[in-house]
């Protein structure tokens, strides 16, 4: 696993990636993560946690932040995160987990207003971006179903979260 956080160009980011795996074919998924906005995160209903499958969880149309994703569907194998943080006044970061479900809700710690990383078997993180920051996370993943989210306090409780589905590697002679 290659992880790189803080660079600020997304050409810049592609080339060194490329450069270091020697493998120009690798998956690249543009993360971006957002939010509104200090003053609608005051006003943001909070009674109502948009976490995967949280107990109570509301409209996640009404949520201040989130996380996008270019594709959500991808092959498995060498898959780089670009994680490309659009806020202007906040931190974020993006971790990734597996899921067996979309159903079940993932360890949290309401004390801490975070995931557990631990628990939930995090396979790794582009941590604490600075608003307008780029970094990358490489892996090499295995068909199954992911959640990508951001594990600052309070973060995923308001929505910061998307799901990608990583499919079997399609063999060339299948075409």
């Amino acid at each position: 696993m290659i992880t790189f956080k803080k660079i600020t160009s997304y050409a810049t980011l592609l080339l060194v990636t490329t450069l270091m795996s020697g493998n120009a074919m690798a998956t690249d998924v543009l993360v971006h993560l957002w939010d509104k906005g200090k003053d609608a995160m005051a006003h943001a209903d909070m009674t109502k946690p948009m976490g995967m499958a949280m107990p109570g969880a509301g409209d996640m149309s009404k949520a201040t932040m989130g996380i996008t994703v270019d594709s959500n569907d991808i092959h498995a194998g060498e898959v780089t995160l670009v994680a490309i943080n659009d806020s202007k006044v906040l931190v974020h970061e993006m971790l990734i987990v597996p899921v067996l479900s979309t159903y079940s809700p993932l360890p949290y710690d309401n004390q801490k207003m975070r995931v557990d990383e631990d628990a939930a078997h995090s396979l790794g993180e582009v941590s604490e971006l600075d608003p307008g920051q780029t970094g990358a996370l490489r892996l090499n993943l295995k068909p199954g179903t992911y959640v990508l989210l951001c594990n600052v306090p309070g973060h995923y409780a308001m929505g910061m979260w998307t799901t990608i589905v990583v499919k079997p590697k399609v063999n060339a002679n299948d075409s």
